[in-house]
């Protein structure tokens, strides 16, 4: 079934969507007048390719993300360096569902690809469920393990033929998306799949 994907800050770059892949890419006005029979998803903000993280293994074999049931032990947010490492390390067991959450985390920042070679299958197999890529990253890497990594990488324009993968963000402009980062993703597709959108 046909999916038309449409934000309302960018209509010139509406994405059609035919399963995994792109179906056409264009205006929504021509879109919709040549595919009335597809599915309309209309969102606020802006249509983009989607985020590279080149913290791919930082963020998912390095820091713990608590299950919220472990609030009160643990807090909420991701723990990173040493603590995360030492909580890793004295129960493996964890590392499998901490990634899944952290895999989570990155597709609610509107992160479509991850760079860097993981090395734990458990962590493999939280990125391949999910469909997120995997890429080279620079070698030089601008700062510290973020889901709000500086400078935002935008993966190439999506194009027709190709996978079906690209994130929205509720901002006005992808200047307001640099100001005021990632978690302001409204939705993730992945394979052609939303796998993330905000409530």
């Amino acid at each position: 079934m046909l999916t038309l994907h449409a934000a309302d800050a960018s209509p010139e770059t509406a994405l059609l969507v035919d399963g995994a892949r792109i179906a056409a890419v264009g205006p929504y006005e021509e879109l919709a007048a040549a595919h009335q029979d597809a599915r309309l998803r209309r969102w606020p903000g802006i249509l983009t390719p989607g985020l590279l993280n080149p913290y791919g293994p930082e963020l998912l074999e390095q820091t713990y993300h608590p299950d919220p049931r472990e609030a009160g032990t643990y807090g909420t947010e991701p723990i990173t360096g040493e603590r995360g490492r030492e909580i890793l390390r004295t129960d493996p067991v964890r590392l499998g569902a901490s990634a899944r959450r952290g895999v989570q985390r990155l597709l609610a920042h509107g992160t479509v690809a991850i760079g860097g070679e993981l090395r734990a299958r458990a962590a493999q197999d939280a990125v391949r469920r999910a469909g997120l890529a995997v890429g080279q990253r620079p070698p030089n890497l601008p700062g510290p393990p973020s889901l709000w990594p500086r400078p935002l990488v935008l993966l190439p324009a999506p194009a027709p033929g190709g996978p079906a993968r690209f994130a929205v963000f509720d901002v006005a402009d992808r200047a307001e998306l640099v100001r005021r980062g990632p978690a302001t993703c409204v939705a993730t597709v992945l394979g052609g799949r939303l796998v993330y959108r905000a409530r």
